[in-house]
């Protein structure tokens, strides 16, 4: 999906094979056979299927990049919800122990907040390879006092050690949780197949044949941008992180 994380590759992509499809049909009319009158009617229902078909996908995938938009949001506020439970809870632990989570927690929400604003791949995977230490670092500290004072209080604050490490992973897989490839490449066929339709069947200048394909171009684009988290300009923010490590300061 490495190419749909560019939202604006994906829009000069698609503008540049749609007019390029558009021509072709154009070239296809004047030098091979324009329609007969006759055939119109059936050519108009064939192009309007088409033209439906499209919007009808275009909609859809529309509807998928927005839905996953708003889970990651909500995942996102769930994991600050559930580091700030947890540093609360901290207060259930022996003081030493207490203090310990807490620090781990404090360094444990920067990585997070890290992981949303930094795009660099090399980077990301330092970002992920200390996330996960420091997941095991904060599970330890809790266990090891469980095993030695196993009481309801310490069991609740493992549960909800528990939570947060389990917060980040449904997020990690919301993130990936992209619109497949194969939606693409359908919208695209599509995309190319109204364009040669539209261009055969109009007796119009070539600058009438670029509007499709700019209106279809914005509307991939718009698609890309919001199911794209780290690139574009619709971009998934750590509001709630960033307002959880404020409040986490230590006094």
């Amino acid at each position: 999906m490495a190419a749909f994380d560019s939202p604006f590759l994906v829009f000069a992509i698609g503008f540049i094979v749609q007019v390029v499809a558009a021509y072709l049909g154009d070239r296809l009319r004047r030098r091979v056979q324009a329609l007969w009158k006759e055939e119109r009617p059936e050519y108009d229902i064939l192009r309007t299927a088409a033209l439906t078909l499209l919007g009808l996908l275009i909609g859809f995938s529309f509807a998928m990049a927005v839905s996953r938009y708003d889970q990651r949001k909500n995942l996102e506020e769930a994991e600050a919800n559930a580091i700030g439970t947890e540093y609360l809870r901290a207060d259930l632990l022996p003081a030493q122990a207490a203090a310990r989570v807490r620090e781990l927690l404090r360094k444990y929400t920067n990585l997070r907040i890290q992981n949303y604003q930094i795009n660099d791949e090399r980077l990301l995977g330092d970002i992920d390879a200390a996330t996960a230490k420091l997941q095991v670092d904060m599970w330890s500290a809790i266990v090891n006092v469980s095993k030695t004072e196993p009481t309801p209080p310490v069991t609740l604050a493992l549960w909800g050690m528990n939570d947060v490490i389990n917060s980040q992973g449904y997020t990690q897989a919301a993130w990936w949780n992209r619109i497949p490839l194969t939606a693409w490449i359908l919208m695209g066929m599509i995309a190319i197949a109204c364009n040669l339709l539209l261009a055969y069947g109009e007796h119009r200048t070539i600058w009438f044949l670029l509007v499709l394909p700019l209106i279809v171009s914005i509307s991939f684009f718009l698609i890309a941008d919001i199911d794209s988290p780290r690139t574009g300009l619709i971009r998934n923010l750590p509001q709630n992180l960033v307002a959880q490590q404020q409040s986490m300061k230590p006094q």
